[in-house]
């Protein structure tokens, strides 16, 4: 696996331009090698991300170049769901507005205990409406419409109860549990956990009936994969599989 590490603890991790442009290209880097299997997503220091530099923000900037903060941040939310490997958020800290947006969309996370998350941008004028399209997916409606109204943030764990992140852990234990979950994905097939992960979100947006026509279409192309036959037989035969990961 490959680790990401947001590292400008004196801005609070800001995301900036220049920090979300840094951070898709770390996200695309190699991400189509065999040998990538997870990326683990981390912060230094006790904020891992304030969200927006607002500093970026002011008018004297001009509508263009918010135009392209906004955009910008879009496309690496939408990358950490898109690429074929899972990514993990190893949070050890605060997450506000658009740094609650980056744990929400990725595919888990795994948080301490002291952990607080927030969408505090009503509080100052800039209602958290990015954020919201992430962590109105993962979690309640009238739970995200409160986070957004008031700005207030939630513990790790009413966190975890509203389904934002997928583990509470001991501050001790954050990179051990964290790390424990990348390497049980590594055990797997990527192109297995490529398909799964693409079919999750896309039958995610569909109604029912269409998310069942996909699902089953993808469970017959995941048998056709060289993997999928390995496995079954594997499992047969009473042994290990012995993956070779090819996508055909």
């Amino acid at each position: 696996f490959r680790r990401i590490v947001l590292n400008n603890p004196r801005r609070r991790n800001a995301l900036s331009l220049s920090m979300l442009e840094s951070l898709r290209e770390n996200i695309l880097a190699d991400v189509d090698k065999p040998d990538l299997r997870v990326i683990v997503l981390s912060a230094r220091g006790p904020v891992f991300s304030s969200g927006h530099d607002l500093a970026e923000l002011t008018s004297s900037q001009g509508r263009d170049y918010h135009t392209q903060v906004f955009h910008t941040c879009a496309e690496v939310m939408t990358l950490l769901q898109d690429i074929p490997v899972p990514v993990i958020a190893m949070v050890d800290g605060v997450a506000t507005a658009a740094g609650c947006q980056l744990v929400a969309s990725c595919d888990v996370a795994v948080a301490t205990e002291k952990s607080t998350f927030a969408t505090p941008g009503v509080n100052v004028g800039l209602f958290c409406s990015t954020p919201a399209v992430a962590i109105g997916r993962a979690v309640p409606r009238k739970v995200a419409m409160e986070m957004l109204l008031t700005g207030s943030p939630i513990s790790a764990q009413e966190a975890l109860l509203h389904g934002l992140i997928s583990r509470v852990v001991p501050e001790g234990r954050l990179e051990e549990e964290t790390l424990a979950i990348a390497r049980r994905v590594c055990r797997s097939s990527r192109p297995v956990v490529a398909l799964g992960k693409a079919t999750f979100y896309r039958q995610m947006a569909q109604g029912r009936d269409a998310a069942y026509a996909t699902a089953s279409r993808v469970m017959v192309e995941n048998l056709a994969l060289p993997d999928g036959q390995e496995g079954i037989r594997a499992f047969l035969e009473k042994r290990r599989p012995a993956w070779s990961h090819a996508a055909e």
